[in-house]
């Protein structure tokens, strides 16, 4: 194994762009619920500036290291990542109606974003170590037992999150043993999944409600002013600090409704872009995956391109009504300090996975 002297620029540069991207368009969204809620404009820029810099340092510091020394920690990572899950449960700190903040002092923090970097590097862990023994459906349903606990801690109050987890095994299992068959019966295992979290909640039974008609809710307020905002920016958009939809309109609309304010100021033109730069990602993701030069390297990518192509599509989905409303973030965009810090983790993995490949492999 050779390492290369240089990581994939690429990969690093569309980060960077989409971390800047996410900062300037942060500002420009949030400045007025700033100045009403704290007297601030710049607040949550400022939070997020910080977050995103400690971020980048983190990012730096792991992308220079060998990905293999974060091979000892993964079962512990994700034993302590069912604890921190656990604790939520007994010990959160409850916002917007949802429990899935811990605070130590003055700082929170989500476990669930801790809970998707331990699964990646867990999962990595467990199945290339079980490779020369796999037998297909087993070693689906045997990555699937493990994760079901996570699972369940995390979908108790974060449903979209589990849901983003599920689908980072399935990844997972299917990059290493790519057999169709096994994963008719995880589709249709995770369809139960889901009916059974709808049905213990009755609010995200109010939810599909909202979905199909949400003018006939009060709670379906967001979606339509969101719906208004992407309507109204027509092809290029009213142009960045133009929006009107975030000026009160949009609930919290720094957070998971971020894209539709994106699609008022920049318009069609400009979300399709931002698409298509997540694309160009999730692309160099497949590329240092495909080229890895091991099993655990190859699957720590995938994951985290599975993670990071689930949430954008979710997110989009959501914002745009085609599916109901899960309160889930857009990567490296929306307000969300432990995001931000968890995400660039995952990008330190995977441009210290390119950082290993053969030379003649590099694109």
């Amino acid at each position: 194994m050779n390492r290369t002297k240089k990581q994939d620029m690429t990969m690093l540069l569309v980060i960077l762009f989409l971390i800047s991207f996410g900062l300037i368009t942060l500002y420009s969204t949030s400045a007025y619920n700033g100045q009403v809620k704290f007297h601030d404009s710049a607040y949550y820029f400022k939070k997020q500036l910080f977050a995103a810099i400690l971020g980048s340092v983190l990012m730096g510091v792991i992308s220079r290291m060998d990905y293999h020394v974060f091979e000892k920690f993964a079962v512990g990572g994700y034993l302590c990542s069912l604890a921190l899950s656990t604790a939520v449960l007994f010990f959160g700190d409850s916002y917007n109606g949802s429990k899935r903040w811990l605070s130590i002092g003055p700082l929170s923090f989500q476990p669930s974003e801790f809970a998707k970097l331990a699964v990646i590097l867990f999962l990595a862990h467990i199945v290339s170590g079980r490779k020369k023994k796999q037998t297909g459906i087993g070693t689906l349903i045997f990555v699937m037992i493990l994760i079901l606990p996570i699972v369940g801690l995390v979908g108790t109050n974060n449903l979209s999150t589990a849901i983003i987890i599920l689908g980072i095994a399935v990844i997972l299992v299917f990059v290493s043993n790519p057999r169709y068959l096994p994963f008719i019966w995880i589709g249709v295992t995770g369809v139960g999944f889901i009916a059974i979290f709808l049905s213990m909640e009755a609010y995200r039974l109010d939810r599909l409600k909202i979905w199909r008609n949400p003018e006939e809710y009060e709670k379906g307020y967001q979606t339509i002013q969101g719906l208004y905002a992407i309507g109204s920016g027509g092809l290029f958009g009213k142009g960045i600090g133009q929006s009107i939809q975030k000026l009160g309109f949009v609930p919290e609309a720094q957070n998971d409704m971020i894209f539709s304010i994106i699609c008022e100021e920049l318009g069609l033109v400009g979300a399709c872009i931002l698409i298509l730069v997540f694309l160009l990602l999730i692309w160099r993701f497949m590329v240092v995956a495909t080229h890895a030069p091991d099993l655990f390297g190859s699957l720590i990518v995938a994951g985290t391109m599975g993670h990071i192509a689930i949430q954008v599509m979710l997110n989009i989905a959501v914002v745009t009504n085609t599916i109901p409303n899960t309160g889930i973030t857009l990567p490296f965009i929306s307000y969300g300090g432990t995001s931000i810090l968890f995400l660039m983790a995952e990008m330190g993995l995977a441009l210290s996975v390119s950082r290993w490949q053969k030379e003649s492999f590099r694109i």
